[in-house]
């Protein structure tokens, strides 16, 4: 949530081009330079939920789900301008470029290599 000048809070919508099942790799923080894949995109918080990244650790009670209770480790979300997506073709990092086809549909390509994500 962002505050305008008039002080009221709104919702920043921003771009979203990552998605779920991308390849990502994390750019920054305790995690950087792993790579995973996306399980979830929580759009409203902008952040990501990555595959086998940022685990934290749960204390729960025993209960229907968890019949032992104890010490859960879970993959917490990251902000989601702390991930890159990877290209399959150069088999690097990438910005995202938007792309108009001709039948009208917007698409995303690789900025280095041009390779249509989608």
């Amino acid at each position: 949530m962002e505050r305008r000048a008039t002080g009221e809070l709104y919702m920043s919508t921003g771009r979203r081009r990552i998605k779920k099942d991308d390849k990502v790799r994390i750019i920054a923080g305790k995690e950087k330079g792993k790579i995973g894949k996306v399980l979830s995109v929580l759009c409203e918080k902008e952040r990501v939920i990555v595959e086998n990244v940022n685990f934290v650790k749960r204390h729960t009670r025993p209960g229907g789900k968890t019949p032992r209770g104890g010490i859960l480790e879970k993959e917490a979300a990251i902000h989601w301008s702390n991930v890159m997506l990877m290209c399959d073709k150069c088999i690097n990092p990438m910005r995202i470029k938007m792309q108009r086809l001709e039948d009208g549909s917007k698409v995303r390509m690789c900025g280095k290599c041009g390779e249509i994500i989608d």
